[in-house]
């Protein structure tokens, strides 16, 4: 009865099989892209690391929308929560502790949740960065890398609009800071405040609007940016590094089904089990510590999500300097708030055409560079983040002062002098290490690898051995080898039992 059963549910699928196949003929389709390849290098993982935090985003947010409640009238909260019982909050607060401590599940769904955000929002960091130390950007791939940018700036505005709508005392002050930032802008500051707060701060509609954005509008952006950056790299086929077998012509690697294809959901189900243990495991983002947000009230001794610390640290170290023009005034967080994270983007935008026109460089590559081949790009990448770092450390020197017992306008200052100093001195000294590493790898294909042995010449003078890659000639002199972009393998190999070089 089972085998009937069996061949039953065959028969079945092989006649839907062939049905789609005579209407759509899908079988040389998925046989042509199942056949696809993908280059195997580690540092390929980031983009898939980011997608798949993406998919839990989805999954984990979807629960958490069947139970928020996007209003701010306020109420008086009656849960089990005991510490908060008897306060004043709105519903949106109170529905955020409700999914905490009444939902089953709901807590270690947060806190999911938010872990994913942080991930997604790392992993996309990383895997630009990978693309942009290896040249991954260069021609044809320059609209892949501005989707990219998209991506990673509506996901900042995502994680931002996420937990700032539950209306806790610490997303509270960040939603004041960019009522704030938004009344700085010239001439259209109130009319940017209305469209987001509907009013005057804080407004009785804002967490509705968050909360249409947060769950509709930016997942629809982001669902559809990513649908084109992976179909970009899918039609334009995957960079690989050079090595045995890559030329700028092919693809070395697996195919899609089924190496690739198994590894992958490997590295999905690896990356579900990670951030389930971080959301069961490890706290974060506990709102019923915080408290419901009041203006009178401020949280100390906590931080934003690590992708805000360098928006938080550039405020801080800005001067008070506002311009008078005449009847306007643009107030001093307005260039540190604002104009700086957009100039930054926009610089990470126009890149690849920036280095295209400096190069003159507008060949189609599909092999990628590492990153000490292209000292320049490498420096300017090495300058980009210690700018970045040093208003990421900036962003908590509050913390920092106190726990260092460092006077607290000694930090600023120090910030201001490094953000001025660091970044150039990035440049020159990373400049000068890849310039280092190319003479090194010329030296191991021209005269050899070094050994560590010592031989004595005819002369008496003592010189090192050294084993030439590319096999000696009848003079017994290093047959030099030209550099391919490839890592040079700086190993020695073992000399069978009497072969020894003549002196």
């Amino acid at each position: 009865m089972v085998r009937r059963t069996g061949g039953l549910k065959r028969a079945i699928a092989n006649r839907i099989a062939e049905g789609l196949d005579q209407r759509y003929q899908l079988s040389g389709a998925l046989r042509k892209e199942s056949s696809h390849v993908f280059p195997k290098h580690h540092s390929f993982l980031w983009g898939e690391l980011a997608l798949y935090s993406f998919v839990v985003l989805v999954l984990s947010g979807t629960f958490l929308a069947l139970f928020f409640v996007p209003d701010t009238s306020e109420v008086v909260y009656t849960g089990p929560y005991e510490p908060l019982r008897g306060l004043h909050a709105s519903r949106a607060y109170q529905s955020a502790l409700k999914i905490s401590f009444e939902v089953r599940g709901g807590l270690f769904i947060r806190q999911l949740h938010h872990w994913a955000a942080l991930v997604f929002v790392a992993t996309i960091v990383l895997h630009m960065a990978r693309n942009f130390f290896t040249g991954a950007f260069r021609k044809p791939r320059e609209f892949t890398w501005l989707t990219g940018v998209a991506l990673l700036m509506i996901s900042l505005v995502e994680g931002y609009t996420g937990y700032s709508m539950l209306d806790d005392l610490l997303s509270g002050i960040g939603v004041r800071i960019i009522s704030g930032l938004l009344l700085s802008v010239p001439v259209v500051g109130t009319w940017l405040h209305w469209l987001v707060f509907g009013g005057e701060f804080e407004g009785d509609i804002w967490i509705s609007r968050f909360f249409v954005g947060h769950v509709f509008l930016l997942p629809g952006l982001l669902f559809a940016l990513i649908a084109v950056h992976l179909a970009l790299v899918w039609y334009q086929k995957h960079t690989q590094f050079p090595g045995p077998g890559a030329r700028e012509s092919n693809v070395v690697g697996d195919r899609t089904a089924p190496g690739f294809g198994g590894r992958t959901l490997a590295n999905g189900i690896c990356v579900l089990g990670v951030l389930a243990l971080l959301g069961a495991f490890f706290q974060i983002n506990p709102i019923f510590l915080w408290g419901p947000y009041t203006p009178a009230q401020i949280s100390t001794g906590v931080q934003p999500d690590w992708y805000i610390a360098f928006f938080i640290g550039a405020l801080r170290l800005f001067p008070p300097w506002s311009i008078h023009l005449g009847p306007y005034t643009i107030p001093a967080p307005f260039w540190p708030g604002l104009v700086l994270p957009l100039l930054m983007f926009l610089l990470l935008a126009i890149h690849p055409f920036y280095e295209q026109w400096s190069t003159k460089d507008r060949r189609r590559h599909h092999l990628l560079q590492r990153p000490r081949d292209n000292p320049v790009r490498t420096g300017l990448g090495a300058m980009a983040l210690t700018f970045y770092l040093v208003l990421f450390i900036a962003g908590g020197d509050d913390i920092h002062a106190i726990a260092f017992n460092i006077p607290f306008e000694w930090f600023v200052w120090g910030g201001r002098i490094g953000l001025l100093l660091l970044p150039p001195l990035a440049y020159v000294i990373t400049h000068r290490i890849c310039r280092g590493l190319q003479r090194a790898d010329r030296d191991t294909l021209e005269r050899g690898i070094r050994t560590g042995l010592l031989r004595e010449r005819r002369d008496g003078v003592f010189v090192e051995v050294r084993q030439p890659p590319g096999g000696v000639d009848h003079e017994d002199r290093p047959v030099p080898m030209e550099y391919g972009g490839a890592r040079v393998d700086r190993g020695v190999a073992a000399r069978a039992e009497g072969d020894e070089r003549p002196e």
